[in-house]
């Protein structure tokens, strides 16, 4: 009797034990180039999704990091199944959110906002001073066209210049290329882009070249908004809550350490960059008034309440809370 108690004593400690074991041992994350994505660097760096993953009974986990820019790279990626967090700009996500909104197998969900900072369209070509100036000749290079961050805040920038129905005048003038080739392109002077709406380091590297200028900030005209957010299938989230908590948790940890020593987050920023950018050039960029790093989001209803007037998106979310995780159900976000 006391062999049998003690063989379902063994039974039942493997249960749990494969209980405990049932989420991912091994997690994939893409993150983008440019201080927007500071918190994912800072978490890499850190190996902070490691350690809240073993404060959470989930063990050794494998973390790969991916570099992806763009919208709709990094939706085709999701899609794909080959990604479980992904960083990207709110607007690419809200498009991936709506488009897959009640499909089981693809449906994904917003896991935690970002970060927010100013975005520059800079050029290098003297005679434009504003929107207005800008001919059908003139390519204007961001990281993706139509769904990009960059594409959809021009966009809204430009229905505010030039009224709502005409959201899309410059539509026609852009070109699909990562940061760091643009900076290049734009910089050169030697090819036919002329123009970049970029975020840091990228705009403050352009705007020191002598032949480069800058048309206008995107917090001139849309305010201080949650311009990039983390997401995952939803799927994922479902079968990994312990996973999910651990991510938002190493989030909120990598976020406090960039509020409370600047200095280590700029050279942790300064080591990953793509381009060449000193840590003391880096803080600056931290510094800035503009630049916030918050795991809650905050104005996410301007990108979805635009994108469905400009028939962007169809799903259209009530509130902000609809399109994230439960998790965050409770914080002040918007």
């Amino acid at each position: 009797m006391k062999l049998k108690q003690a063989f379902l004593g063994l039974i039942a400690a493997g249960l749990l034990a494969t209980a405990a074991r049932a989420e991912v041992s091994e997690v994939r994350i893409s993150k983008g180039f440019g201080i927007l994505y500071l918190p994912l660097i800072v978490m890499e760096n850190q190996k902070l999704l490691e350690k809240h993953a073993r404060e959470a009974g989930l063990g050794d986990v494998k973390v790969s990091w991916l570099s992806l820019d763009g919208g709709n790279v990094i939706n085709d990626a999701m899609m794909a199944g080959t990604l479980d967090f992904a960083g990207t700009g709110a607007p690419g996500f809200v498009t991936l959110w709506s488009k897959a909104k009640g499909i089981p197998n693809v449906e994904v969900v917003g896991v935690s906002g970002m970060s927010s900072t100013s975005l520059w369209l800079n050029t290098n070509k003297s005679e434009i001073k504003s929107l207005k100036d800008f001919k059908s000749s003139d390519k204007i290079a961001l990281p993706g066209i139509k769904t990009s961050l960059a594409a959809v805040v021009l966009q809204m920038i430009v229905a505010k210049e030039f009224g709502e129905e005409n959201y899309a005048k410059l539509d026609p003038l852009t070109v699909s290329l990562p940061h760091p080739e643009a900076l290049a392109a734009l910089v050169s002077g030697k090819t036919e882009i002329n123009a970049h709406f970029t975020s840091p380091p990228f705009q403050y590297i352009e705007a020191k070249s002598p032949n480069v200028h800058r048309v206008l900030s995107s917090t001139d005209y849309l305010g201080n908004i949650t311009l990039d957010v983390t997401f995952a299938p939803k799927k994922f989230v479902d079968a990994n809550p312990k996973m999910t908590q651990a991510f938002i948790d190493a989030l909120d940890e990598a976020n406090g350490l960039i509020a409370k020593d600047k200095k280590q987050a700029a050279e942790i920023f300064s080591k990953s960059s793509k381009v060449k950018v000193e840590p003391a050039d880096a803080q600056e960029m931290i510094e800035d008034k503009d630049a916030k790093f918050d795991t809650t989001p905050n104005g996410i209803m301007n990108f979805a309440d635009f994108m469905h007037r400009a028939g962007l998106i169809k799903n259209v979310p009530s509130k902000w809370s609809d399109m994230f995780v439960p998790q965050l159900a409770d914080r002040k976000g918007s």
